[in-house]
């Protein structure tokens, strides 16, 4: 069962071997900082954290770095707009993307780097580049020159002779700078200080990096000249994914990734997003609404993650629906697990990969939880264990990961309802366990978690033992045969959120 994935480099789906054994070295091409982040910025990141949390799963050492383009046109223009600085419109969308990325439980990145904090690696890879003879110095600028490269378009398939052509007639009309190139197709490495940008001092005179030299420097600073697994949206795969390539591995001579990962784009109601179209949707706006994280994060990952996905008022509602279902298992043992009788000791986690010791994720257990002590393999389910891996193994199929959970939270959902309206459930209370026990896990490692409430009090203050005692008065009044007493104590305790349940075993109540 052995983990499986596309690459976009081979166009064919590979068993995963990494550089080194049990360690993966992962690089996510981020967000350029001129702005709020979107829905496909979502899509992506929710993608790789889960890429992230499953190999973490299955046992690997995983090292996973995420950049911010923190210079850049666009910046520069809001800056102008604003009439403020880059460095401070980048400084306000950083912010802006970790409140994002936490509300959608999005784990951090091992790091952060900026291209303007990488200013020295860049330019010594760029030094290296020319001293190499794969680029040239022009009026300040200096360019790569792609046809020093013979393995150029290898990752998106184009061809030099088709690029040339597309390219030769808006040299003039498009591309100003274009005189300066020795071939349409060369691309800047390093760019000549205009008047009002932000520069730095180098052996070219001042200027500032070209976007594709960026991530190759920091690829090379934090993580080695070969990694295991870079990953972005599909529309960096040229020429973005590409430059990187072709500057890169000319300098070290070794390959770049082994593994090129890309998850598929974003529509609005059948429509490319954007702002001209109306349908630019940030994801605070989204959240604002408000529509529950984990529902957005279940869309996302209902969908292959190379295949493109729509969003619709229609499919986030769906999403939502099935997020209730779901939230509904996780919190089985938290609302019933004290009364199945399950234990109050508190133990360690253990192994839950395949490969090691490594696993970073934590079930879902708090310290207001029935049960605080945390899963280990022995109570886990092993046969549903195994069918997530199979599924999730197959090229991150994380939809049919899911499908493989969402029984397991209706059954659990079952259960809990029979708990609730006859006193007892269907499977024993050790089995019941496991299976959340499972369920959380699991889920856990598709990032879900559900909220817990305090089960102490209710929202206006009444606690377990003033519950009891208003059931007792109610109790009283019915022997007396005083059903208008008792149907206003049930009346006020339904009204403060409790549901009594009257059967021949007795009398229930819960919390809704």
């Amino acid at each position: 069962m052995t983990l499986t994935i596309y690459n976009t480099l081979t166009r064919r789906q590979e068993p995963f071997e990494t550089v080194e054994p049990g360690k993966v070295k992962m690089y996510y091409c981020g967000v350029t900082v001129y702005d709020y982040c979107h829905l496909g910025h979502a899509r992506a990141c929710i993608i790789w954290d889960v890429v992230r949390r499953y190999l973490q799963f299955l046992g690997y050492e995983v090292t996973y770095i995420q950049n911010f383009t923190d210079i850049d046109d666009k910046i520069l223009n809001r800056a102008r707009q604003e009439n403020s600085s880059m460095e401070a419109v980048a400084e306000r969308y950083i912010q802006a993307y970790f409140e994002d990325m936490t509300r959608l439980n999005v784990k951090e990145a091992d790091a952060y780097p900026r291209a303007t904090h990488t200013m020295n690696g860049i330019q010594r890879l760029i030094f290296e580049l020319e001293q190499k003879g794969y680029a040239y110095p022009a009026d300040g600028d200096v360019y790569y020159a792609v046809k020093q490269f013979p393995e150029y378009g290898k990752l998106s398939g184009r061809r030099l002779e088709d690029l040339q052509a597309g390219a030769s007639g808006r040299v003039d009309a498009e591309d100003p700078e274009g005189r300066k190139k020795q071939e349409p197709f060369d691309f800047a490495l390093w760019k000549a200080a205009k008047p009002g940008e932000p520069a730095w001092e180098s052996p070219w005179g001042a200027g500032r990096p070209g976007w594709h030299i960026e991530c190759s420097a920091m690829v090379r600073d934090r993580l080695g000249d070969t990694i295991d697994i870079h990953a972005g949206g599909a529309d960096l795969i040229f020429p973005h994914h590409e430059n990187e390539i072709a500057q890169s591995e000319a300098v070290t001579g070794k390959s770049l990734s082994h593994y090129w990962m890309h998850n598929g784009m974003v529509k609005v109601n059948g429509e490319k997003m954007s702002k001209s179209l109306g349908n630019f949707i940030t994801i605070r706006e989204l959240l604002d609404r408000p529509t529950d994280p984990m529902a957005v994060r279940l869309f996302v990952l209902q969908a292959h993650y190379r295949k493109p996905i729509d969003f619709t008022d229609e499919a986030i509602a769906a999403a939502t629906n099935g997020w209730h279902t779901l939230r509904e298992g996780l919190l089985f043992g938290h609302q019933y697990g004290k009364q199945l009788g399950w234990s109050q000791e508190t133990g360690g986690q253990g192994e839950q990969g395949g490969q090691g010791s490594n696993s970073s994720h934590q079930p879902l257990a708090t310290s207001n939880s029935p049960d605080s002590r945390l899963p280990t393999p022995d109570s886990l389910l092993p046969e549903v264990v195994q069918r997530f891996k199979a599924a999730v193994n197959d090229d991150f199929n994380f939809p049919n990961g899911l499908a493989v959970l969402q029984p397991l939270a209706k059954e659990l959902a079952r259960e809990g309802n029979l708990l609730v309206h006859q006193g007892k459930t269907e499977t024993s209370p050790e089995e019941l366990q496991r299976q959340w026990y499972t369920l959380v896990t699991l889920a856990e490692v598709l990032g879900f978690t559900a909220e817990i409430e305090p089960d102490t009090t209710t929202n206006d203050g009444l606690s377990d033992t003033e519950i009891e005692a208003m059931l007792e008065q109610r109790q009283a009044a019915r022997k007396a045969k005083n059903f208008a007493e008792s149907d206003r104590i049930r009346d006020e305790l339904q009204a403060r959120g409790i549901a009594v349940i009257d059967s021949r075993d007795g009398t229930r109540w819960h919390r809704n």
